[in-house]
Formats: C-alpha cells, sequence, structure tokens
C-alpha cells in the first residue's frame, strides 16, 4: 500500500477489502498544513482510483493519543493575515482557508465506503471533529475527548459544531462541553452518542474490534453498504419526506444491482457471496 502512504499516514490491508490508516506524526499527531491535506487527498484518491476498498478504519500508530489537534505551531503562521490592509481581503482570504480544511477533514463523509474510527489515549480538538465525521467510532474505556478550540480562543470550526448536534440528541451536554473545552471520559462519549461502543483494554484491543466490524461490512454488497451510508446521511440532513423522495430516486437505479442476483445465488449454494468492486477509476 505504498502507493497511498506518505510520511504521517500508514496504509496498510489488513484483510480483503478493509484497509487500515494509522496517524503516524510523533510525538502527538499533531496536524499542520501539510498533513491535512494529505489526510483529505487519501480519501479523495482511494474514490478517484476506484480502489475496491469496503471498509476503512482510521487509527494511531503512536501508542499513547489518537491526536492532539491542530499543530499550534502551525496555527500561528495566521498571524500573518493580520498584517493585511484590507480586512475584506484578509477575511475572503481566511475563508478559502477554513473551507479548504474543512473539505479535507470531512473527506471521510463523502467516501463511498464506511469509515470506522478506533480511538485510544488523547483525542483532541480537531480529532473530534475527524471522529465525527467517520461513519463509526469505537474508544478504549481508557480513552479521552475534549473539544478543544475555546482554550486557544476561537469557535471549533472544521465540523464538530456542524456534527455533534446531528450525532446526539443532547445539546445541553454538547454546549457544556464545547462551552468548557473540558476533558471528558470514554463512557461520557458513550452516552453522548459520539463513540458506539467502548472497548476495554488499549490500542490493541481497540484496533482488533474495529477491524473485525470491518471485515464483516467487507463481506456485503458494496451497492447495498454504498447507498445505505449515501441515504442516511441524507436523512440525518433532511425531512422524512424528503428522504423517502431520494430514496425512490436512488433504489430505482440501485435496485438495477447484480448483486442482489448474487446474495439470492449465494444463499442456495450455501456458500458466501462474491461481488465486484464498486467502481471504477474516475481520473482520465
Amino acid at each position: 500500500m505504498s502507493k497511498y502512504s506518505s510520511k504521517w499516514l500508514h496504509v496498510s490491508e489488513p484483510s480483503p477489502h478493509v484497509l487500515l490508516v494509522q496517524l503516524a506524526r510523533p510525538p502527538v499527531n499533531a496536524f499542520n498544513t501539510e498533513y491535512w491535506k494529505a489526510y483529505g487527498k487519501l480519501f479523495n484518491d482511494l474514490t478517484e482510483d476506484g480502489y475496491d476498498v469496503r471498509a476503512l478504519v482510521l487509527a494511531s500508530d503512536l501508542p499513547k493519543i489518537f491526536t492532539a489537534g491542530l499543530d499550534l505551531k502551525n496555527a500561528g503562521t495566521l498571524a500573518h493575515y493580520d498584517q493585511l490592509q484590507d480586512p475584506a481581503r484578509t477575511s475572503l482570504t481566511l475563508h478559502t482557508l477554513i473551507k479548504t480544511f474543512q473539505q479535507n477533514i470531512t473527506s471521510p463523509e463523502r467516501a463511498p465506503f464506511p469509515v470506522i474510527a478506533a480511538v485510544h489515549g488523547l483525542a483532541i480538538g480537531l480529532a473530534i471533529d475527524m471522529i465525527a465525521s467517520c461513519d463509526i467510532r469505537y474508544a478504549t474505556s481508557s480513552a479521552s475527548f475534549a473539544i478543544k478550540e475555546v482554550d486557544v480562543g476561537l469557535a471549533a470550526d472544521i465540523g464538530t459544531l456542524a456534527l455533534l448536534p446531528k450525532i446526539t440528541g443532547n445539546l445541553s451536554l454538547v454546549r457544556e462541553l464545547a462551552y468548557t473545552g473540558r476533558m471528558f471520559s470514554a463512557e461520557e462519549a458513550l452516552n453522548l452518542g459520539l463513540v458506539s461502543k467502548v472497548v476495554e483494554g488499549d490500542k490493541d484491543e481497540v484496533l482488533h474490534a474495529a477491524l473485525d466490524l470491518a471485515k464483516v461490512i467487507a463481506t456485503k454488497s458494496p451497492v447495498a453498504v454504498s447507498g445505505t451510508k449515501r441515504l442516511i446521511t441524507h436523512a440525518r440532513d433532511h425531512s422524512v419526506m424528503e428522504n423517502l423522495v431520494y430514496t425512490q430516486s436512488w433504489n430505482a437505479h440501485a435496485l438495477l444491482t447484480e448483486d442482489m442476483k448474487e446474495c439470492v445465488k449465494a444463499i442456495k449454494e450455501k456458500r458466501e457471496p462474491k461481488f465486484a468492486k464498486l467502481r471504477v477509476a474516475s481520473k482520465l
């Protein structure tokens, strides 16, 4: 998987159609501009290349931390915008920067395959933006989280405040965590709905649990799983009736898939179904 690995992103394929992406920028996986652009590029490349990935696990390669979030040394480069003379031009420049940052970090949500976050250790600031954009989130019992942006003088702007109110019904707790920047435990993250499973143990245990889940998902029809992901995301952002209408249009073509025939045939023959890759490369 050297084609997709980069300086701080280690990509492997531990089982067929399952990719493991490990964050690997010592000492704390802090994200500078180069790092978050590489992160977004990875998901875009996998999609554009039509690589046959049916589930992806996102984890940290560091022993005690998922990520400490934004590299504050890199964030300091924003200070040069203060030197620009025209506030309007400064604002437009920053708008473009924030938009690009958002698009890169939220790229897992737009991927045609499920992304599972396996969190251990500290997950701070940008970490919440990242995992909130994933489909499923597991954490170790010792993991700790924080929406930390308020402590560096800004409102979280890369995805947390847009996604967390959709993920959880406890808006009171979302506001408390965002206003205070306090640490919260894996148990509280589970109650909040930020994670769906707390795994006893540490890095290896949560990674194994996430990979086991990914293996199960990878056995399913990629047409069905990708369509399900798209329809769930649409339902989150639209009314019930709007989603039903959208589903009519989506399944009007998706029901023509050969995967349905293969599923029925595999059941009759008492074997595991075999599916074609979801898409071909889109690059010209």
